[in-house]
């Protein structure tokens, strides 16, 4: 099965062609952050109207790369949610408007789910059944996964997500937009240890995360740091270094809890270098395997909407042709593959 892959979740446009037996074809990303700059954060109604100005241009650009004509596509696939719901009407008409034009099906996909099976695109696939951390700009969710749409949440943010606190540190520090790969890089030159910041909640039980309280110390230093320009790459360094500990001390109690021996990482932060190598210890101290995508498909993409939405158009899922959103959907609704 060839699928076309629809992503317009938030800021970034994103088109693939995924086939069922030979892989990815092509997928085509573009991104607004220069749209956005100047107002330090998304604007909705842009993010809107790029998607609609964009998608079209990169539809046409992906099909010439991959050798794919209009006949050759079996189903498509668009992510209906979670996500701006503008944005996310611009992916699902188009997508709907190509299936009903080429009398194929088609499949409304949750953002989510597409990050998660991101690393299944990988040679070094992860088999179920696996812990999954996923970490994007506005998730935290630790999940036991037994296969897709199989999922069970172990924990979450009560708060701020750590994308959302990384984000935010970067704007006390006037960090330009988007903040958090800033924080991330400028963290790789100065010293973790230089402030004591909190690890939230990890002295309590259960794997929920809370990320606000961590937000608010780093803002008391940068008060009472006068000199804190000339540290910011310290309090960088320091503020990564709590969201990282943070992270990886949840994975090993969620490692522990369900018994697993593998574990996956997608979503923004998933390409944070801290982070990955202290899963990589966690790993080698626990006998066990991590997973996460490439650097390309840790951002939001069209090719982990085309892959999800491949594997439940091939179970006999699909929907209608009416045209419908859900800016809010939790994972766990999903039926099984």
């Amino acid at each position: 099965m060839r699928v076309l892959g629809i992503e317009t979740s938030c800021d970034e446009t994103g088109v693939a062609v995924y086939d069922s037996e030979r892989g990815l074809l092509a997928h085509r990303l573009y991104s607004q952050i220069e749209l956005h700059a100047d107002y330090g954060g998304v604007v909705p109604e842009l993010a809107s109207r790029d998607h609609v100005r964009k998608l079209a241009p990169l539809l046409r650009e992906v099909m010439e790369a991959s050798g794919t004509a209009p006949g050759d596509i079996d189903g498509i696939a668009y992510t209906s949610g979670p996500g701006l719901a503008g944005a996310l009407m611009v992916g699902a008409v188009m997508g709907r408007t190509l299936a009903y034009a080429w009398n194929v099906p088609s499949i409304g996909v949750h953002h989510m789910e597409g990050h998660l099976l991101a690393p299944l695109l990988e040679e070094n696939r992860p088999e179920f059944p696996f812990v999954a951390l996923l970490v994007s700009g506005g998730h935290t969710q630790l999940l036991q996964v037994d296969g897709i749409g199989r999922y069970t949440l172990l924990g979450e943010s009560v708060d701020d997500a750590a994308g959302e606190a990384f984000d935010k540190v970067a704007k006390m520090l006037g960090l330009d937009y988007p903040g958090g790969p800033h924080v991330a890089r400028l963290a790789l030159q100065g010293n973790p240890e230089a402030f004591a910041l909190p690890r939230p909640m990890i002295d309590r039980p259960g794997l929920d995360f809370s990320f606000s309280g961590l937000k608010t110390a780093v803002r008391l230093v940068i008060e009472n740091t006068p000199d804190y320009p000339e540290k910011t790459v310290d309090i960088c360094a320091s503020f990564e270094a709590a969201i990282v500990d943070t992270l990886v001390r949840k994975c090993e109690r969620a490692l522990k809890q369900t018994g697993m021996k593998r574990l996956v990482m997608a979503g923004g932060v998933s390409a944070n270098v801290r982070l990955r190598a202290m899963l990589q210890d966690l790993a080698k101290r626990r006998r066990a395997q991590v997973f996460y995508p490439s650097a390309a498909f840790c951002t939001d993409n069209g090719a982990m909407i085309a892959f999800a939405g491949c594997q439940r158009l091939l179970a006999g899922q699909g929907e209608n042709l009416a045209v419908s959103v859900r800016p809010r959907w939790p994972m766990v609704e999903l039926p099984a593959v």
